[in-house]
């Protein structure tokens, strides 16, 4: 069990949140949720001791292991694959090494042998015999190739090294699990075993994601970090987005009906008081009056961007044609002999174990990169607008947000790009921001506002969800599913594909299957499965 008595935290005169009392039971996984910058990331940190809170207490009881997915993939460079995994679990992994280090001293006295008695013991209590197949077994689970575990950690990619860090949080079943946006670099699969390990995981876990989906999956609780503090509903996302709404409309339904009521107190008040056979009436009324009170509703912190992409003219039958087309980047073959076309109103999502593969096509698509051999044509009618993986390149600039965005925009007018970037969240002194100087997430709803401002009838976007918060994310979904236009989209967001794609067309090196089916649909489907079998995707 974790419980927080009085915690608080501030940086200066900012309050991020004040005198939260919490209480974390066994057997449930909690989602934290709420705006960047709300505070969940330094919530994990103080329960785990990483971070100090202003005020305030912590109380885990006593002997419970706590386990934290680490941030810094450098960390164990030096170290095996496999024995970073084990590493999550301190104790056992210093009994090894303890154990290592006396059966291979030449003099090995009676006392090393008791010694080594007493670590045997605990060895076996903490289930040590059965360590490195726990780890290789989380390994395999997160995509992480079985050649790969005997490897030093320094040879292996940044995103391998985020999933071993995942898999050695899960080691040894901890007895509180922390993981801030666990989902970050994994694919379908990887995402997928992770909800079923999470599900049937029998103690503590606290989680931040900006995966609805995930959320849903694995929750059930929902930590809302909103107003300052932090208050626990009982369910998943979903059901806490409903809940949430439809407490917000009772309360304003409750305030509505106050206001009625004073409305007709004060109507027979003024009414009635110099009236002398009414007068009781009047003086009982104005007493009552003056014990209503109306509920104070909030604002949440929570702030939701006007995402509408709106083509300037109707394409016409012609999109995209695309005819053997093949690439392959330092040895590796992305794609071959890929054909496919894109018809009027296709929301295509773009999906392969292969992020390179997509990027490059995505590059191909929009003339950024030659392909080795074949064609793309587009139809005549089509305007495209384009968000790439990596958007740095358009945030060189020291201009600030109003120049920046009138370089894109047909309206030159100030008042017309500062209420647009408005809509984006930029409102005040926010405009006057350097380009340069952007978050990541603020860097996307610009690059957003650039596309809306092109009036395109075709968007092509690579990874658009990444850096964003969840009503930005839910804003971007949205938008989507309203676009009239073509789309081709490739995203690690279930809920988005699912919500707004109707066709799937996944890459592999030994070819490609397309299908007019929603994203579920595809991932369910028997023939699809029996194909990605024949062509190795699984």
């Amino acid at each position: 069990m974790i419980i927080t008595q009085g915690l608080t935290v501030r940086f200066g005169k900012r309050v991020l949140f004040e005198d939260v009392n919490l209480k974390f039971t066994e057997g449930n996984c909690y989602g934290l949720i709420g705006a960047n910058g709300a505070g969940k990331s330094t919530f994990l940190k103080i329960l785990s001791g990483e971070f100090e809170a202003s005020a305030g207490e912590v109380v885990i009881d006593s002997g419970q292991r706590v386990a934290v997915l680490k941030q810094d993939q450098y960390a164990y460079d030096e170290h095996e694959v496999l024995k970073t995994v084990i590493m999550g679990h301190k104790r056992l992994y210093d009994i090894m090494v303890e154990k290592e280090v006396l059966y291979a001293k030449e003099d090995f006295s009676d006392e090393d042998g008791i010694k080594a008695s007493e670590l045997e013991g605990e060895f076996a209590e903490l289930n040590g015999w059965e360590a490195e197949t726990e780890a290789a077994r989380l390994l395999s689970g997160l995509g992480v190739e079985p050649e790969l575990h005997e490897k030093k950690m320094s040879e292996l990619s940044g995103k391998e090294k985020v999933r071993v860090l995942l898999a050695q949080a899960l080691f040894g079943t901890p007895d509180i699990l922390l993981l801030d946006e666990p989902t970050n670099n994994l694919d379908y699969k990887s995402i997928k075993w992770l909800e079923g390990f999470l599900a049937n995981f029998p103690n503590i876990v606290l989680v931040v994601s900006h995966d609805r989906y995930f959320l849903n999956q694995v929750c059930t609780h929902i930590a809302d970090f909103d107003f300052g503090s932090v208050h626990i509903f009982v369910g998943n996302y979903d059901f806490w987005q409903e809940s949430s709404q439809m407490a917000l409309q009772l309360a304003k339904d409750a305030n509505k009906k106050k206001e009625e009521k004073i409305k007709d107190l004060q109507a027979f008040i003024q009414r009635f008081s110099a009236n002398a056979s009414k007068s009781k009436q009047a003086t009982s009324r104005k007493k009552l009056l003056e014990k209503i009170e109306l509920d104070d509703i909030k604002p949440s912190t929570r702030r939701y961007p006007y995402i509408n992409f709106k083509p300037d003219r109707e394409a016409g039958d012609e999109i995209l044609f695309v005819t053997d087309l093949s690439k392959t980047i330092d040895g590796e073959v992305l794609f071959k002999d890929l054909t496919f076309t894109l018809a009027k109103g296709d929301k295509v999502a773009l999906i392969g174990g292969n992020g390179q593969a997509q990027t490059a096509l995505f590059q191909i698509l929009m003339g950024e990169l030659e392909p080795d051999s074949g064609e793309v044509r587009w139809g005549i009618t089509t305007s495209r607008a384009y968000f790439p993986k990596d958007n740095s390149e358009y945030f060189v600039s020291e201009d600030n947000l109003v120049d920046w965005l009138r370089q894109y925009s047909p309206n030159q007018e100030e008042t017309f790009l500062r209420g647009f970037l408005g809509r984006m969240l930029f409102s005040g002194e926010e405009t006057q921001k350097q380009a340069n100087v952007l978050s990541g997430g603020e860097k996307v709803r610009c690059m957003f506002a650039r596309m809306m401002l092109s009036g395109a009838n075709v968007l092509l976007m690579d990874e658009p969800t990444n850096h964003l918060d969840l009503e930005s994310i839910t804003s971007l979904n949205n938008g989507l599913k309203d676009f009239g236009g073509t789309l081709l989209l490739r995203s690690n967001d279930h809920q988005l594909l699912s919500t707004v794609c109707d066709r799937i067309i996944e890459l592999s090196p030994e070819g490609h299957i397309d299908r007019k089916y929603n994203y579920d649909e595809y991932l369910e489907h028997e023939e699809i499965n029996e194909l990605r079998k024949k062509l190795k995707m699984i």
